[in-house]
């Protein structure tokens, strides 16, 4: 369940006091930006963990306690200093602001919560597709998840993941939106193959798929750049696509933690569309 979807689940039916980081100087834990939720009985989200994140939950109960609906408290602000009040070796400074939220607030928190970010298309529903899409819905990325196999997919998508079935696969190539990152990983090199040449030639008349990446090794790549090559793509078309994908020096081939490596490398491009 990501955190979106507790947080609305919680909100439903209680009252919570949302924790966001205001301004931060120095070296912190997290960034400007970042949010927690406290309840009576649970806490969603994190500013940064340790002692600081001890002290809000602590002070955001004390606020729920003190807070009631014909008295409830205004927005207030606090500064940390990490190291001299807290402890906290990373010595910067931190301004939290805490304030009531409802199930009245809903529309208002996911306009300031949920950030904008690029879409991921996935093409490929097997094991690794699977394991990426389990791993990339903690954080919260919207998936467009493709195949030709229209039985491949979970009978209940997590939230964010919308599940397309096509055939041919890269039909689905000229819809994508732009800014999105493709990744490829079918279960058919012939469908690997036509899917990367339709993201060429889409990046060809619209440059707006900033990162293209195929599964597969070294010697599949050398494989389908030739083939491409004759397609008429020229080695600057080729070399805008990834492959093999993931962080270099894993070598581990369990679907887990080729997802992980996977995630990993989308994170270095950054999330913004």
């Amino acid at each position: 369940m990501t955190l979106f979807v507790q947080l609305f689940s919680r909100l439903a039916t209680q009252t919570g006091v949302l924790v966001s980081v205001q301004a931060t100087r120095g070296s912190v834990p997290r960034e400007v930006g970042a949010w927690m939720a406290v309840f009576a009985d649970a806490v969603v989200g994190t500013v940064g963990g340790g002692r600081l994140e001890w002290d809000a939950i602590a002070h955001g109960r004390g606020l729920l306690d003190a807070c009631t609906d014909v008295a409830p408290f205004a927005p207030e602000r606090q500064l940390y200093r990490l190291g001299p009040s807290l402890g906290q070796c990373c010595g910067g400074e931190v301004q939290l602001q805490y304030e009531r939220v409802s199930a009245t607030d809903g529309a208002t928190l996911r306009q300031r919560l949920v950030q904008p970010q690029a879409e991921l298309a996935l093409f490929g529903g097997g094991h690794v597709g699977q394991a990426l899409v389990r791993l990339l819905c903690t954080l919260d990325m919207p998936i467009r998840w493709i195949d030709s196999r229209d039985e491949i997919f979970p009978p209940t998508p997590q939230p964010g993941v919308q599940c397309e079935h096509s055939d041919p696969v890269q039909a689905a190539v000229p819809t994508l939106s732009s800014g999105s990152r493709v990744l490829v990983m079918s279960f058919s090199h012939a469908e690997d193959l036509d899917t990367v040449a339709a993201c060429l030639l889409r990046q060809r008349s619209q440059a707006d798929l900033p990162y293209v990446g195929l599964i597969g090794s070294k010697t599949k790549w050398a494989s389908f750049r030739s083939r491409l090559a004759a397609r008429g793509f020229t080695q600057a078309e080729l070399d805008h696509v990834t492959c093999p994908v993931g962080i270099p020096g894993i070598t581990d081939k369990r679907p887990e933690a080729i997802a992980v490596s996977m995630a990993a490398q989308l994170l270095l491009l950054g999330n913004t569309p």
